[in-house]
């Protein structure tokens, strides 16, 4: 299958849509996944108690369970899109988030609910793994991560204000009523979709779907150094990340007894995020994707080693604002990384890039999942466990992303 063509801007002409309603519409799309974790964060002990479950811990399941079906949901759309186009998947995605959000607004147990966000994240899934191929379908090279730094700079609004959009709801209602709003913006942005973004595969340039098609396009990208190793690379940072997502209501709510504060700390390092997507979006055009990754992992590893050691010496209870300063500077880092990740892994991947997408998503998804749980279950009361998963995790990534570029260095920075 040939390349897309592209402009000197690395666009391919197949975009119709007007560039800025064109991230926003992605941005929405992405940002369903992200809107299904945050937004549930303030209600997870109302969860929790009103369907039984057995330990304190135990809550983060529900987190887990979404990010369970997300993993093996890549594994079938990229390929599925490659084959019928990205619109129809986009559709059989949002039909199965709707499932799973009627299965969770009437969950009479905590069984129930973690088979309800199973398939919310079965669902999503579409979302994560179909845009990507259909932006890689427009752009590629830098040109793909700075669309993706844009999309990212808007995506990260959702941390801000997904925890207040819950805290707000169970003020007024309870957790129920959180599942009826992601299913109602779920919906809204499904006919957006499908009112303004035309399919970008042409019926020439698609692959049967078949089990040998999508063995070799899995084994390919498995086999490729670049995407292999940049998919693990980004599986260890949506770890730590994961890891912190999952043990935040318990370090702010139980730690530092944030109450309906809560929200409000956990926006404030999503800040920096959304401000450090903003300026990748044009330092990556002048120094390239590897150098801003590697440059970002070793500013989070320098950062972890010094604020791990004075909250050791801190009790693991270090100052609030300690705290907020350390997640805010990591945070930023992370904002310089999961744009230049992907687009890195993607790139030689053009001519397959839904089957790549889906390979991608379902490895780094899973490799997420492990180090995540690990981190959050490893809660003892102190914020350690979250802050060595920064560190270490990071550091592992910069040695893999080392041994993928052994024949690829970060080249020339543009003047």
């Amino acid at each position: 299958m040939p390349e897309t063509e592209v402009d000197a801007n690395g666009a391919s002409p197949e975009r119709a849509v007007p560039l800025p309603e064109f991230i926003a519409l992605m941005a929405l799309m992405m940002s369903l996944v992200a809107l299904s974790i945050d937004a549930m964060l303030p209600a997870l002990p109302d969860i929790g108690a009103d369907l039984d479950a057995l330990a304190e811990n135990e809550t983060q399941l529900v987190l887990s369970a979404l990010f369970g079906g997300l993993a093996i949901g890549q594994l079938f759309y990229g390929p599925l899109s490659d084959s019928i186009g990205r619109r129809p998947a986009v559709y059989i995605g949002a039909a199965i988030f709707a499932a799973g959000s009627l299965c969770a607004i009437f969950a009479q147990d905590f069984t129930m609910i973690l088979i309800g966000r199973a398939l919310q994240g079965l669902g999503a899934a579409g979302n994560r793994i179909i845009i990507v191929a259909l932006i890689r379908d427009c752009y590629e090279g830098r040109a793909m991560a700075r669309i993706m730094s844009f999309i990212l700079s808007l995506f990260i609004l959702i941390p801000i204000i997904a925890p207040a959009l819950g805290q707000v709801i169970l003020w007024v209602s309870d957790w129920r009523m959180i599942f009826i709003a992601l299913l109602a913006i779920s919906i809204a942005s499904i006919v957006w979709f499908a009112l303004r973004q035309p399919e970008t595969l042409p019926p020439e340039n698609r692959r049967p779907l078949s089990v040998p098609v999508v063995f070799d396009a899995f084994t390919e990208a498995a086999t490729n150094r670049v995407t292999f190793g940049y998919t693990m690379a980004t599986g260890m940072i949506f770890g730590c990340f994961q890891g912190y997502l999952v043990s935040s209501q318990q370090i702010f709510q139980e730690i530092y007894l944030a109450g309906d504060w809560f929200a409000v700390y956990f926006a404030i390092p999503a800040v920096a995020f959304g401000i450090a997507g903003f300026f990748n979006a044009r330092l990556v055009m002048r120094y390239g994707m590897r150098r801003m990754i590697r440059v970002a992992l070793a500013a989070v590893i320098a950062t972890s080693a010094v604020f791990g050691t004075f909250g050791f010496f801190a009790a693991g209870v270090p100052p609030l604002t300690a705290l907020l300063v350390y997640l805010s500077g990591v945070f930023f880092c992370m904002g310089l990384l999961f744009g230049n990740l992907n687009a890195v892994a993607m790139e030689p991947m053009g001519h397959i890039a839904g089957s790549a997408s889906a390979f991608i998503g379902f490895v780094s998804t899973l490799v997420s999942i492990v180090f995540g749980l690990l981190i959050g279950q490893s809660f003892n009361g102190t914020v350690l466990p979250m802050v060595t998963g920064f560190g270490v995790l990071c550091a592992v990534a910069f040695g893999i992303g080392l041994w993928a570029d052994r024949d690829n260095p970060p080249g020339p920075v543009t003047p």
